[in-house]
């Protein structure tokens, strides 16, 4: 930038809104959208919705979202140089965590912008304080790859993580993604699904994973609204015995073609031959 948008010395907040029920937003979030002179949000007309229900009135609304964030934070910046109250919101929980809002943060930092967050609610911490799965250590992944191929060769490099998994998922493909998750970590590792949470048809259920692919198949209802899944993290006995998919994969393609070790992959790992060559591709293997 050629001055400094910080020089003003505003502060650009970042507010949590509530994941469905909407008694969870803070009485600060609330004062401070009142305050707020541009609130940047990643779906308007989503957020002036909620404005509207919580008797809002007066803040003019920009978007900001994957498309134009980095160039509507320049502006955005300016405007708190210039003395107006920014105010940043998604569409539901707290922003940045899998939405639009870490470029607009991370120039604020650069600039010299203080940034103030205001705490609500997150899915993935509400999904996790429920869940009944350890909680002293998880890792967040957000949404996995979308194809088979890519989200399972995913799934294997996390076969390994200790701490309680994470995920947000789409509801076309949450019964794909169990399978999935119990196939390549295990159908006998504790999982959850946490669906539609604070809403009226609030879904928390814990078992495992083969028995939750089985409930979400067995049951379109829970193929609806927003999903976070959760599985328990390795134990030493699963860190010790899990087979390094990726390491195999890597170790075939350098001895044979890449549909010979997409054949013999697939007998060893007990996958259709497509899948696997599928990952060979997307891990940027194919043949000459």
């Amino acid at each position: 930038m050629a001055d400094n948008p910080g020089a003003g010395g505003g502060v650009l907040h970042v507010v949590a809104t509530p994941i469905g029920n909407l008694d969870d937003i803070s009485a600060r979030a609330i004062e401070t959208l009142r305050a707020a002179d541009i609130i940047a949000a990643e779906d308007t007309r989503h957020s002036s919705r909620l404005l509207g229900q919580l008797g809002i009135e007066g803040a003019r609304l920009v978007s900001l979202h994957e498309h134009n964030e980095a160039g509507r934070s320049e502006a955005l910046l300016h405007a708190v140089a210039a003395g107006q109250r920014v105010a940043l919101v998604s569409d539901a929980g707290t922003p940045l965590v899998s939405d639009p809002g870490f470029r607009l943060v991370q120039a604020a930092h650069a600039a010299g912008v203080r940034v103030s967050p205001v705490p609500g609610a997150c899915a993935a911490i509400a999904a996790l304080s429920a869940a009944g799965l350890p909680s002293d250590r998880f890792f967040f992944e957000g949404f996995l790859p979308s194809t088979a191929a890519a989200r399972r060769a995913r799934l294997d490099q996390l076969v390994r993580q200790r701490g309680t998994l994470i995920f947000y998922e789409a509801p076309h493909r949450v019964a794909e993604t169990l399978a999935d998750l119990a196939a390549v970590l295990g159908d006998g590792r504790m999982g959850a699904l946490a669906r539609e949470l604070t809403k009226t048809f609030e879904t928390v259920r814990r078992d495992t994973l083969a028995a939750l692919r089985d409930f979400v198949a067995a049951d379109a209802d829970q193929q609806r609204g927003e999903i976070v899944l959760l599985v328990e993290g390795a134990t030493d006995e699963a860190v010790a015995g899990a087979l390094d998919e990726t390491a195999l994969l890597r170790a075939l393609a350098g001895e044979l073609p890449a549909t010979r070790a997409a054949k013999v992959a697939a007998a060893v790992l007990g996958r259709p031959r497509r899948d696997i060559y599928q990952q060979l591709l997307d891990m940027g293997i194919a043949d000459g």
